[in-house]
């Protein structure tokens, strides 16, 4: 067996398993705000397209995708990031991947070195494909830690240079996951720098950059700050898209990797023997997502309209502040973070995921302990109805 796998943390799902096991839950429906699965309905044209080009599965699909589904991503990534007409090549900028998941876990496959110093860096708390993916690669995770002091993003300047000059990757979240926060401009202008000065490549996850608030306010991507530094050969900058959660079809694994096309290049060769190729009815269904705007923009009014409500609900017992993006909020816990996930589910049969479940120690500080990760991906009624939950439950805490 492949002794690293001996390397890898249980899942979070896993641990909460643990955690609940012999807990009986109240004698209510039950209610999840754990796994960020997208419930909002599929729109009716997604469902068409897949059901009109059913013919396609007579055929082996690329693993590099259709040209037409490549061009659609390069005029998506153009219009939404501002980018310099005709900056994002198609056939060389763009690559079509099954979801964004296995595309993060198999970057850093393709990307590190295998060396004694080998370090990639990760925001803490994370999405834990990183660190698998780190750690599988043969490389060390190092931890960022994502606090409210320093508005839940990496202080990169506070980074040892020693640790940057054994950095092959980094993986930034933005907006984040579990947090929210959106890097600025000027901060991913600061990771881009650093990149050039210590010789590593930066991954960018941007799965969440449709759930926003502020219309007038869109996240910026990395793509977009490497533009406006003159950067427009993408060096060093690799970009993660996915439908799932801007279109709500999580199970048609529909995404894409865009950047840098020397790397882009070595990404492909390494998928031609590990990934798989998009199906073509959904690809076609994909070019479909990425040419209208108007569904996101609906999805983005469901999920104000829930986060306005049950921010009404519990910001008057719990710390709890309002994201600028995602479908996430990361509230304080009254008590620790395992005792208020245990306490939720046998008292109110609500589902939440442990803070200190999804970060690492570090320095003697979990970032995420004594907070509760809430998606608030069920439906309004649904939401509010947990919110109501989780407040008498904390109100008695």
């Amino acid at each position: 067996m492949n002794p690293d796998l001996a390397r890898l943390q249980p899942y979070p799902f896993e641990k909460i398993r643990a955690l609940l096991d012999g807990v009986t839950p109240a004698d209510m429906p039950a209610v999840s705000l754990a796994i960020g699965e997208p419930k909002h309905s599929t729109p009716d044209f997604i469902h068409q397209a897949v059901s009109a080009n059913m013919g396609g599965l007579a055929n082996y699909p690329l693993t590099k995708g259709s040209a037409a589904l490549r061009e659609a991503i390069a005029g998506w990534l153009t219009w939404r990031f501002q980018l310099p007409e005709g900056s994002v090549d198609a056939e060389q900028h763009v690559i079509p991947v099954n979801g964004t998941r296995e595309a993060l876990f198999a970057f850093a496959q393709t990307v590190v070195e295998r060396r004694a110093d080998a370090a990639v860096l990760m925001p803490n708390p994370f999405y834990q494909i990183y660190e698998g993916a780190a750690l599988l690669a043969g490389a060390e995770p190092v931890f960022l830690p994502c606090t409210e002091a320093n508005g839940f993003i990496p202080d990169f300047a506070a980074v040892p240079a020693n640790t940057w000059r054994r950095c092959q990757l980094l993986y930034i979240c933005s907006p984040g996951n579990p947090t929210g926060a959106v890097m600025p401009l000027e901060t991913l202008k600061q990771v881009l720098e650093l990149a050039e000065q210590h010789d590593f490549i930066v991954a960018s996850d941007e799965c969440y950059s449709e759930l926003y608030f502020d219309e007038d306010q869109p996240p910026p991507g990395l793509l977009q700050a490497a533009a406006q530094m003159g950067n427009t050969a993408w060096k060093r900058c690799v970009v993660f898209h996915s439908l799932s959660k801007r279109s709500n079809v999580p199970g048609m694994r529909s995404g894409f990797v865009a950047g840098d096309a020397d790397v882009l290049k070595q990404f492909l060769l390494f998928r031609t023997y590990h990934g798989c190729a998009m199906p073509l009815p959904f690809q076609l269904a994909s070019i479909a997502a990425w040419n209208d705007e108007a569904h996101v923009a609906e999805n983005r009014v469901l999920y104000r309209q829930k986060f306005a409500a049950v921010m009404d609900i519990l910001a008057p017992v719990m710390d709890v502040k309002m994201p600028p993006a995602s479908f996430y909020l990361w509230p304080t816990t009254p008590v620790d973070d395992e005792t208020f996930t245990r306490e939720l589910f046998a008292r109110a049969h609500v589902n939440v995921v442990p803070g200190s479940y999804l970060s690492r120690e570090t320095g003697g500080l979990n970032p995420g302990a004594n907070r509760v990760r809430l998606a608030l991906v069920a439906s309004l009624e649904e939401c509010i109805e947990a919110a109501g939950r989780i407040r008498r439950v904390t109100e008695t805490l």
